[in-house]
């Protein structure tokens, strides 16, 4: 059963299961995600896709997705259909990409995504590829992730014929993902490097030198915020997914390590300065009347370094990692009850939406 149209405010509310769980290393590790790249066999690539090409492909790989029954049943999104508050909220729980979401107003013949309730699992359709298959698992568990992404990948394979080439493997749109068509990367969160920037650039450095890119949130092409990070793989041809995933395996552990170790040097040597960031951010947080985005992400940060630090006892993980999402632009827009309206509140609203969103979340904190 195909749950469209979605109803933001009721998705907004709520965020998905891997969110909500601790999973390992939870204090330094958000998720780790695998995205598998695709093409249908004797079609064209997206980027040579007509209008009616793509929804033709579109139609045949929804029937597929509908039947494959994601977590229970599969929620189905046209992004010709989502108005610009449903794409901003799916972008801004990492269901699609940017280049799926699209900009205000345009028009996204043929592009859907489909997704089960818990949102571990979900596959953009003719975003930069027919079909970009991703799973998440909370905190560093690779194996979770990649056994999700394998179940419904051997079932996709099992109903359509891939483009796939003997010798190169997986044929994609873009040819770094030539090969097992396999991204992985992980989320982290790394406020006390942050506070030391030169620490900070050794991580990326170390990561640029085996062959992974950083970026920010919300993937290729966003910046930095909340102290969040995305690690991935760059190049998957000659390369196995087991190579890939190893690849972060040896890494990140080294960055959780780093993390935790410049954490215990600040709260031994500068306690004071740093219990008084914290219970600042937690102030602002209960009393503004005005909060902008990355404003709100960057006091989110601090109350989550204080309470792995042990520096305040509420809120919880959890609230903090429903509120980093909650706070977002599509997210507050939603919850405000105004998602019939053509496009996003302004700044100045939005702004005022989301302290009081805070106020009342943080308030008995």
């Amino acid at each position: 059963m195909a749950y469209s149209p979605i109803d933001p405010q009721a998705l907004a509310g709520r965020v998905g299961s891997w969110l909500q769980s601790g999973g390992p290393d939870a204090d330094v590790v958000v998720s780790f995600r695998i995205r598998l790249a695709r093409n249908l066999a004797d079609r064209p690539f997206q980027a040579r896709l007509d209008p009616d090409a793509a929804s033709e492909i579109c139609d045949e790989l929804r029937l597929v997705l509908l039947d494959a029954h994601i977590d229970g049943e599969t929620w189905w999104v046209s992004m010709a259909e989502g108005g610009p508050v449903l794409r901003q909220l799916l972008l801004e729980r990492n269901l699609i990409s940017r280049d799926l979401c699209g900009e205000e107003g345009k028009q996204l013949p043929g592009r859907a995504v489909a997704f089960g309730e818990s949102e571990t699992v979900s596959v953009m359709v003719n975003e930069e590829d027919h079909v970009r298959l991703q799973a998440m698992a909370a905190g560093f568990d690779p194996d979770l992730a990649w056994e999700r992404a394998q179940v419904l990948d051997r079932y996709l394979e099992g109903r359509l014929s891939f483009a796939h080439s003997r010798e190169l493997g997986y044929l994609t749109g873009c040819p770094t993902n030539v090969g097992t068509g396999l991204r992985a990367s992980v989320m982290l969160h790394l406020p006390a490097l942050g506070m030391v920037r030169k620490e900070l650039e050794k991580v990326f450095n170390a990561a640029q030198r085996t062959g992974l890119a950083v970026r920010g949130m919300h993937g290729e092409g966003s910046r930095a915020a909340g102290d969040l990070y995305q690690i991935s793989n760059q190049v998957t041809l000659g390369r196995t997914e087991t190579q890939l995933v190893d690849d972060l395996r040896a890494l990140v552990p080294e960055i959780v390590a780093f993390e935790r170790q410049v954490r215990q040097l600040l709260l031994a040597e500068h306690e004071t300065s740093l219990s008084d960031r914290v219970h600042r951010s937690l102030g602002l947080l209960q009393s503004a009347r005005a909060m902008p985005t990355d404003g709100a992400l960057a006091h989110l940060s601090n109350l989550r370094l204080g309470v792995h630090l042990g520096l305040i006892d509420s809120p919880d993980s959890q609230t903090l990692s429903e509120l980093g999402v909650q706070v977002q632009k599509g997210h507050v827009h939603a919850l405000s009850g105004s998602c019939e309206d053509a496009s996003l509140l302004d700044v100045s609203e939005r702004d005022k939406l989301r302290a009081g969103l805070l106020r009342s979340r943080l308030g008995s904190a």
